[in-house]
């Protein structure tokens, strides 16, 4: 594989720095199927410039995480046009990352990566969890005559019959979809926005307790009032603290296997938001390789 030299990559640590890297960051522009405002083939390269601006150390974990975790980034490479292809050639990429025995983070593009993200992660596990944050539910069957559009991701994912579902954030469904949802309903448990008051996270725990889990992360599933750069932002969704602590009881509780971020459109001098969803990236991967210190 080829990767970006260190002070390139993701965080732009020293060159000098080497540690045996456990994550791999995939940059990953897909932006083939979006309905509203464009820009996200933009978020890769974005995420990763904003993540220089990072601090190393984690003030709640009390120490520099990269340097015990090692992440390399893969070099920008040609993404194929056609997306059946496309989400073949991201599956083949995380492939050989998970043969190597090494944790991968796709940084999207648009949502419609997801399918493609978790196809080796799925015929490895015999079950695997999605655990998925996002305004939109994606279980449209096809949108816009595009079964593999960014709003039928997730049912996409669902095609395979050892995944099970969690939603968090969901605000944003059609009618079409409810029937696929009470069809599935013991495959998919959904924590709608509109309910946060009332959410029951010990219930989440018990959930996603000792479960190999894949975390696909649409930036649109935070509120639109911190998270304005992206295609289609949703107002009453999720912020910064509620967020992390959802994912240390996910990090705590489970296995969590791979990652992608996804949907950040990224605007002209609105820098904030792409530093938010780097922020995010490397939160992620200090929870996940290093839990014992939460």
């Amino acid at each position: 594989m080829n990767y970006l030299k260190n002070k390139l990559g993701f965080l732009g640590v020293d060159n000098k720095f080497n540690i045996k890297h456990k994550v791999v960051i995939v940059p990953f522009g897909l932006e083939k199927t979006v309905s509203y405002g464009g820009g996200t083939k933009n978020g890769p390269k974005e995420i990763i410039k904003a993540s220089h601006q990072v601090e190393l150390y984690d003030e709640e974990l009390n120490c520099e995480p990269y340097k015990k975790i090692g992440i390399k980034t893969l070099k920008p490479f040609k993404i194929n046009k056609n997306i059946n292809k496309a989400l073949s050639q991201i599956s083949l990429i995380n492939k050989k990352i998970l043969d190597k025995k090494l944790f991968s983070m796709t940084l999207g593009g648009e949502h419609s990566i997801t399918p493609g993200c978790i196809k080796p992660f799925v015929e490895k596990y015999k079950n695997l969890c999605l655990l998925h944050f996002d305004a939109h539910a994606d279980l449209r069957q096809s949108y816009n005559g595009e079964k593999f559009s960014h709003a039928s991701a997730i049912r996409r994912c669902m095609d395979y019959k050892n995944v099970s579902l969690i939603s968090f954030g969901i605000r944003n469904i059609s009618a079409s979809e409810i029937p696929f949802l009470k069809k599935n309903s013991k495959r998919i448990k959904i924590f709608w926005s509109k309910d946060k008051n009332k959410w029951n996270l010990n219930s989440f725990k018990k959930l996603i307790k000792n479960k190999n889990v894949y975390l696909t992360f649409d930036v649109d599933g935070l509120d639109s009032s911190i998270m304005p750069a992206t295609g289609t932002p949703e107002p009453g969704g999720l912020f910064w603290d509620e967020t992390l602590n959802i994912l240390k009881i996910a990090s705590k509780n489970s296995n969590i296997v791979g990652a992608d971020i996804n949907e950040l459109a990224p605007i002209k001098g609105f820098n904030s938001y792409n530093f938010i969803v780097a922020k995010l990236a490397y939160k992620i991967l200090s929870y996940k390789f290093l839990p014992k210190l939460l």
